[in-house]
């Protein structure tokens, strides 16, 4: 059944009195103006269902040199047994402007899928901070895709959480598509139960100079299972590039399952590029450190996790935000303080 999301939108003051744009489904061209200027056709069929099915999309353009200081909130919730929501969210940010934009989204414990797509493109000398929150039911699922395009000395800075659902998988694709564009990916994500996170990045080097930095770190605990599959690749045009893949992951409890397999694929010299994954409990040094100075055992371990995602969380563009986040994983550390020790 479809039809399920239903979305509300935060407009800042600021956005409509500098000219920048939200459109809903209502409001678009009969060509849809926006929609797959990125994310032509799709990267995968799931996309391509998306951008035949959504019924509500919504297009943000911010033109050029706009600097915004407010960010955007996006809410989108899903409802409804056996129901089937397509989510559409297209950012456009022009030459030399700069915006915030957190997208939100919410569903009942209904048993029901979401099938998202995101399209963010960051024209010359644009910056985009983008955060994306999931807080899924919990029998939820997520077949999601993002897709987004970078420009000449632009920067876009990503953010991922992922809490939610009973499975939820995200696709990434960033492509750096102008010479000197920067694109950070970051992503904290935090398994319980039965629950199963899959993330899925793409690095895209398709010209010189260009910089992309991903940082992911997950938590697993009780059943839970994190996959992470990544690739940077670098094409002939890509001299320059540098390019990081960071994925670390702290397993809670003995059941609990956490995969990591990054990728490079290069073909061009001149070049730095690296990856790095990590799985494992928590760290019994620093346990031990904290309990020689007289930390309770549990609450040591609440401590190491709780700070072991804070390189993550402090650098999302808000206050509120960091604040927020920081109380969700203090949440899911009280559903898995059994497994802690």
């Amino acid at each position: 059944m479809p039809g399920a999301a239903s979305v509300d939108l935060t407009i800042p003051d600021e956005w409509a009195s500098k000219g920048a744009t939200v459109r809903r489904a209502a409001d678009l061209d009969a060509d849809g103006t926006g929609l797959g200027s990125v994310a032509d056709g799709g990267p995968d069929v799931f996309a391509t269902l998306n951008d035949a099915l959504s019924e509500d999309p919504v297009v943000i353009t911010v033109p050029r040199g706009v600097q915004l200081a407010d960010p955007l909130v996006v809410g989108t919730h899903l409802a409804g047994a056996g129901s089937v929501g397509f989510p559409r969210l297209v950012v456009l940010v022009g030459e030399g402007a700069a915006a915030t934009v957190i997208d939100r989204t919410t569903s009942t414990d209904d048993a029901l899928l979401s099938v998202p797509l995101t399209e963010l493109r960051v024209e010359r000398g644009g910056r985009l901070d983008f955060v994306t929150i999931q807080q899924l039911g919990s029998a939820a699922w997520q077949v999601g895709s993002l897709v987004a395009e970078v420009g000449q000395e632009a920067q876009l800075n990503v953010g991922l959480i992922g809490l939610g659902g009973a499975y939820a998988r995200l696709r990434t694709d960033c492509r750096l598509s102008g010479r000197g564009g920067t694109g950070n990916l970051l992503a904290a994500y935090f398994g319980d139960g039965d629950q199963t996170l899959d993330f899925r990045t793409f690095q895209h080097h398709d010209a010189p100079d260009t910089t992309s930095n991903l940082l992911f770190k997950g938590a697993v605990g009780g059943r839970s299972r994190s996959v992470y599959t990544g690739l940077i690749k670098v094409s002939k045009e890509g001299r320059g590039t540098n390019a990081f893949q960071t994925n670390r992951n702290v397993k809670l409890s003995d059941d609990a399952w956490a995969e990591s397999v990054p990728n490079l694929e290069i073909e061009t010299n001149d070049v730095r590029c690296s990856h790095a994954s990590t799985v494992g409990p928590v760290d019994p040094e620093q346990r031990f450190y904290l309990e020689s100075r007289g930390v309770p055992p549990t609450i040591a371990d609440r401590l190491i996790v709780a700070g072991f995602f804070d390189e993550v969380v402090r650098q999302l563009p808000d206050d509120a935000l960091v604040a927020e986040v920081r109380q969700r994983v203090s949440e899911k550390l009280d559903r898995v303080a059994e497994d802690l020790r």
